[in-house]
């Protein structure tokens, strides 16, 4: 809380505002109305100026229509096969361009499947790093399968796309040439 009291202003960040309950949710507007919250035990504490607030979302549940009021809204996108290349290049050095163009190129694949949860780049990275820790040079379907709950944290996707392996590293190596 002491941010809130900077003279030269401060961020707010509020990660996953989804996974929050209600109760939060009515502490944050008051946050965003008056800049100003209230702790029972420690009293009122008032923002010098504004703070820029920014709320992160993964849509697992409704926000109230009052908080979304307050908010503008911006929808980032899963990046394209290139950009994500780079991003896990940048975090894990140690992939070799096939290994890496493959791993993508599945990853880009099962995000055009019908399951609940799409895997996101922090994934694609997990995997990556796994991958080198298995010593994997290339992308079968056993090692796929006997490693998708690192990309996929529902043991029903797991199930849907286990039985779509093969499809979906054909797919790969399409997209790949």
């Amino acid at each position: 809380m002491k941010a809130m009291e900077q003279s030269t202003g401060s961020v707010l960040l509020i990660d996953e505002i989804d996974k929050s309950d209600e109760e939060f949710e009515a502490l944050l507007l008051e946050v965003l109305s008056d800049y100003q919250v209230t702790v029972p035990e420690i009293g009122t504490i008032a923002a010098q100026v504004p703070p820029l607030v920014v709320l992160t979302s993964n849509a697992t549940r409704e926000l109230g229509d009052a908080l979304k009021r307050r908010c503008l809204h911006l929808h980032i996108d899963f990046p394209d096969a290139e950009l994500e290349a780079r991003i896990v290049r940048t975090r894990v050095p140690g992939v070799s361009d096939r290994l890496l163009e493959r791993l993508v190129a599945f990853i880009q694949a099962v995000r055009g499947e019908n399951i609940r949860k799409l895997p996101s780049i922090s994934e694609t990275i997990d995997w990556a790093r796994t991958l080198i820790l298995l010593h994997a040079d290339s992308l079968d379907p056993a090692l796929v399968r006997s490693t998708l709950n690192v990309i996929l944290k529902r043991q029903s996707d797991i199930a849907e796309v286990a039985g779509k392996v093969e499809a979906l590293l054909d797919g790969g190596d399409k997209a790949g040439r």
